[in-house]
This record gives C-alpha cells, structure tokens and sequence, in this order.
C-alpha cells in the first residue's frame, strides 16, 4: 500500500462543470448539517479574498474520494463542503452538469435535485434551509454590481485539494489515518506561542493557565478559577486591577520550549479531568468562539493607543495572526492583554446573554443573563444580574435580539461595545448599564439603519460604518447620543412603489423589541380584561384586535429565527389577478422574521393557509410565535378580515391585499420610526 495520497488541485468549476462526474455520498456519511453561519461565513471568507484582487487563488479545503469506475466517485471526507458549494451554486444561479447524490437517501436525492422551488412531498430541510442561507447571505453580503464577477471569482478561483483514494487501500485503516493524524496548529496557537515567549519563566505558568481557562467558552471563568483573591468571597466581583496581581502558580512550564507548551495537552482535555471533580452547575452555549474573543480583547487593548485605528481593525479570526503581527509585542503588552482577556470574559459570562443548552421551545427562554456565585456554605449558584425583574427581563431581550441580528462570528461589533463599556463601568452599575444598551439599539437603527449614507447599494451596513457612527473620536468610547435628524424610512426600504433593495434582520428585531417593551410597560404583570383601556390602546397602537397577551409574556428571540418570509407569497403574484404586486409584496410590510424550518415549509402558502397551518382551532399560537411578533400581528390581521360582518367581508381569498400591508406598515413604523422623526 502506498503511503502517501494522490491529490490534484481542482477548482469548483472543475468540480461541478469539468470532465464528466457523479459524487456519492455513502449512508455511513452523516445529513447535510451546515448551519446559516457557516454558509454565511464561508461565502464571507470567498467575497473577501476576491475584494482583494491580489489573491487569485482561494483554498477552501480537502475533499477525498474513492473513484468506484464510470465516472462516480464515492465522498469519503468533504461531503459538508462538497453539497455547501453546490447550494452556493444553485443560489448564484449557475448551471451544474456533475451530479451530486446520496446514496440510500432518497429524500436528500429529491431536494438536491428540486432547486430552487422544492416541489416535492418530503424535503431534507437541512438542504432546503442550507440554499435558502446561502441565498440570504449572496444577498447580504455581495453587491448587486459585483455578482458577475464574483460568479467566475467563485467558479474559477475558488480551489479545493482532492484525494483520491487508491483503489487498493484499506478504507477502515484509511479511516484510521485520519482520525489518529491530529491537527495542525491552530491560529490561536501561533498567537500564545509568541506571547507567552515575551515573558519570564516565572510568568508563563501563570499566562498558561489564564489562557487556558479563558479558552472553554462554555463556562463560566470562576467556576475555572475558584480564586477569590481574583473573584472575592461570592466569586461574583472582580477585583484585581493588572496581570502582575494574579495569584502565583507553580512553574510548572520550567524551562520547556514553545514548541513544547503547545503540544501539551489541550485546555478542554486537561480541564475534563479536573471538571469531574467540580460540583459544576452550569454549562452553557458560547455565543462566541475564542478566536474571535481574542480578537476583541486585543481591540480592547489597542483602543487606548491613539495611533490605533478601530474601524480598520477585523474581527474575523482568519485575520488573527496578522492582526497581532500589526503591534509591537513586549512583556508588558502580554501582561495587559492577558488581562484584558480575562476581565473581558468575566463581563463576558456574567454581563452577557449566553444560551443554555436546552432547545428552543415556546415554554421556556434559554437566554439566559446570570451571575454564577458561591454562598458561606460553599454552595455553587446562579442568581440574575438584576434585581429589578423588568429591567432583567428587558436586557436578556435587549442582548439577545443583538445576538441573534448579528450571529455571525464576524459581525459581533454589538458585543464588544457593551464590554467596552463594562470596561468603564466602574462599580458595573446596572442602572447605567441597561441604559447603554438601550441607547446602543436605538443608536444602530437610527445612525446607522435609517441613514443611508452607512448603507451599501442592498441597504447593508458599509465597512466601518459601526465604529465610524458609535465610537467617539475624542475618547474612544462608545457614545450612545443620536447624530441623524433626516429620517425618511421609506426612501431607504421602500413603501411597495418599488422593489426593495433588501430590508435587514436588525431592523425586524429591533421592531419585535419595541412591541415586547411596549408590552411591558403596559400590560406585563397586570390582571387585565378584554377591552380595558391600557389593553385597548395596545392593541389599537398594533393595529389589530385583541388577542392572547400570553403570546406576549412567552415572546423571546430564538435562535431559529433566522429567515426572512413574505406574508404573501411571490408564487401568488399575478398581473392577471387582484393581488399584491412584486414592489408591493417586497416591502415592509409584508415581512415579518420566522423560524427556518416554518419557512421552508410554509413560503408559498397563501396567508390564509399560514393561518391554518401555524395556528389551531382555538386560535392559540404555537411554536412560530417566538419567531416574530409582527407575524402574530399580521395573522390576527387576517382573522379580523375573516371575522367582518357578511357585507364586508372580502371574497375569493382576498383576506391580505396591498390596503392592509400598508396600513400594517403604516402602524409599524409608528413603534419604530415615529419616536425619532422631529
């Protein structure tokens, strides 16, 4: 058996569009599983290298294969990759001649094939989501302008490196190769190698150790610590004031080499064993790797040094090494940086939302927003930051409608104002703190949403526009304080005269906040009746009739809410019928956000149908309620048009036409836009 693997270097057109060929996915291969960030991310990383026109080539990775004869090759590693870039593909617009299959997988088979329409009974809806992210993130991420050139960038300079398999090796021992190789150095590893080199030997056990609690994202840092020299009595406060005031440990490091720290063994491996004997109460989903968490904690460092410039500073992990390679490394820079890193991931678990590790469901919120703490008995608990329960309850909303609008590893500008301003918070006031992340909501829609000088062409924000619009030059803080005066919301989204140019998520979840906080401050908590006063204005304000205020009290922003749908659908648009235009139904509103799957499922359905489907026979709302308000709203919009008296009730299905998405626009733009017009 030979020891080494035939490979080529073949580009994505010579894969889908070259000589002749059949990829089959094997039924040991687990379901497509790619999720909106990782598509969302992986057309990023290809639109960046072709902004930079120097780069001709992009790899974007391995895929191995077993050439079982007449032209089929059967996927044994990449198959992830593989149908991802067939979506990317498909959502481009470009013809595909080699087919991509799953064997014994008669439902993958038929979605694949059914793009982009999808008219079959059974579909795998990790594919049909997959192509619908794939498209939302060409749209998001690519200018109009740009999508030609970009279409051959993709096809032609888009490389990936292809194993293939000789026809005598052993498959099983084969899978044993891979498995038992390891990894190469990971970027963040290059990063602590030429850190942890700049100090002492007395230093570097210390350093190590803090890296390496700081690096399970998934925990919480005390519960890594168990310090109260650093955490106080209750591990809940932070109390030292630089690196050089950590406790000291044991040199265990000695006098080894870089080399020889990093391949010691890893943060997660050594802590498993230690974590077994923890009473750990608490684990829960990052909403951050660490990559990219070092990238903040360095803006965080540099944001002191006037000659640093943020709104050039990226926060993709892929640009870490070079980041890092802009600055002057010495002892002291490592010992404030490491510092910064680990306050930043105290604020980090404790100030910011996180999401436990239960699924999504309508009974129960998983973000959560605690303190981890222990009692004079020792006891390991988890209290609320807040005391006062609406204003809690108002930052876990605020903080994961931030989240969930800006997902993407990237895009996290939203989180590392609010550490920055932790960072200044002195006494960590809350008061003060909620007030920032309100005034920094309100600061993204208004300075920076509804000004079209910080949009792009499809009503993105440009590079820089966030740093430009909330940093203050003068002292690199942010600054919450509203500079636009000329809103006119319909010049920049449009109001059903003209197609749309793209209307973005934070704009729907800043809405959704708006009604759950005029919720609040009305009716939360408060034992009120059909056709009280403060319930009758409510509901006037949402433009419809009363419904269930439980749907209200349950409301939070789920992680599934990552789909954008037209109330009407585009399949129902005809010129030959009374129904809404393609510029009407492109607006406003006529969207509304909701779950991935429910979409999927439901996006050609009429509104009456939606109603049937995501509603049951008593009306009450089910699992699609926490993906949007406004589509609760739009739906009890359609019952009211249901429900009129005989003479006016509407025929022929027409229980949603233009006449009511702009009178729902209309009444939108009242909570969101109307308190910032003059």
């Amino acid at each position: 058996m030979k020891n080494t693997l035939p490979l080529k270097e073949v580009s994505v057109l010579e894969i889908y569009n070259g000589e002749k060929a059949t990829y089959e996915v094997p039924i040991y291969q687990r379901n497509y599983a790619w999720e909106q960030d990782e598509i969302s991310t992986l057309i990023q990383d290809v639109y960046d290298a072709y902004s930079k026109e120097t780069k001709t080539i992009y790899f974007i990775g391995t895929l191995v294969s077993f050439h079982k004869g007449e032209s089929v090759y059967e996927v044994i590693d990449g198959q992830q990759r593989l149908t991802t870039i067939n979506l990317v593909l498909n959502a481009l617009e470009i013809p595909i001649k080699n087919k991509l299959t799953y064997r014994a997988r008669q439902k993958s088979n038929n979605s694949i094939q059914s793009i982009p329409d999808f008219n079959i009974d059974e579909k795998d809806e990790g594919i049909v989501n997959g192509f619908k992210y794939a498209q939302g993130a060409i749209k998001e991420i690519i200018p109009e302008e740009c999508k030609d050139k970009f279409k051959d960038y993709f096809q032609n300079s888009v490389h990936l490196i292809h194993y293939q398999v000789p026809k005598d090796i052993d498959l099983n021992h084969y899978f044993e190769i891979m498995n038992s190789r390891g990894e190469q150095l990971e970027k963040h590893e290059i990063v602590k190698a030429r850190l942890i080199e700049k100090l002492s030997v007395e230093e570097r056990a210390t350093f190590n150790i803090l890296w390496e609690n700081c690096s399970e994202m998934g925990v919480y840092i005390q519960q890594k610590y168990r310090e109260k020299d650093i955490f106080g009595e209750d591990h809940c406060e932070f109390k030292i004031s630089s690196f050089d005031c950590l406790p000291r440990v044991d040199n265990k490091l000695g006098m080894k080499k870089i080399s020889d720290i990093l391949e010691q063994e890893s943060p997660i491996e050594s802590q498993n064993s230690v974590s077994k004997k923890e009473n750990k109460i608490d684990t829960f989903q990052p909403i951050i790797d660490f990559p990219n968490f070092l990238l903040i904690a360095l803006k965080l460092t540099r944001m002191k040094d006037p000659a640093f410039e943020p709104k050039s500073f990226n926060l993709d992990d892929k640009e870490l090494v070079k980041e890092f390679e802009k600055i002057t490394i010495d002892s002291e820079f490592v010992k404030k940086f490491s510092f910064n890193l680990l306050k930043a991931k105290y604020l980090l678990d404790n100030y910011i939302v996180h999401h436990s590790n239960e699924e999504d469901t309508l009974e129960s919120n998983p973000w959560k927003l605690q303190k981890w703490q222990i009692d004079e008995k020792k006891n390991e608990f988890l209290k609320n930051l807040d005391i006062d329960p609406s204003r809690q309850l108002k930052l876990v909303q605020l903080l994961s409608m931030f989240e969930v609008s800006f997902s993407p590893r990237q895009r996290k500008n939203y989180l590392f104002y609010c550490l920055l301003d932790l960072f200044h918070n002195k006494d960590l006031g809350l008061e003060n703190y909620y007030k920032f992340v309100s005034g920094l909501a309100d600061k993204f829609l208004v300075d920076i949403y509804l000004n079209k000088d910080n949009l792009s062409e499809i009503n993105t924000p440009k590079p820089g526009s966030f740093d430009e619009t909330v940093l203050s030059k003068e002292k690199r803080l942010p600054d919450t304080v509203r500079i636009n005066y000329n809103i006119d919301f319909a010049a920049i989204y449009g109001d059903g005269t003209s197609v749309s140019k793209g209307i973005p998520f934070f704009v729907f979840n800043y809405l959704d906040y708006k009604i759950w906080e005029l919720y609040c401050d009305k009716l939360r908590g408060e034992d009120s009746n059909k056709g009280d006063s403060e319930r009758q204005y409510f509901f006037t304000k949402l433009g419809c009739n009363e419904f269930k205020l439980e749907v209200f009290k349950q409301f939070y922003f789920s992680s599934t809410r990552r789909s954008l749908e037209h109330f009407f659908p585009q399949a129902n648009v005809s010129p030959d019928t009374n129904t809404p235009s393609q510029e009407q139904i492109n607006c406003f509103g006529n969207y509304a956000m909701i779950g991935g799957e429910a979409n999927s499922s439901g996006s050609n359905w009429t509104p009456k149908s939606k109603l049937n489907h995501y509603l049951d026979a008593s009306r009450k709302i089910k699992l699609v309620s926490v993906a949007s308000l406004k589509f609760m709203i739009m739906m009890q919009i359609c019952i009211d048009n249901e429900t009129k008296d005989a003479g006016l009730a509407r025929d022929g299905g027409l229980e949603w036409i233009f006449e009511d998405i702009e009178k729902h626009q209309e009444k939108m733009l009242g909570i969101v836009v109307d308190p910032w017009v003059s």
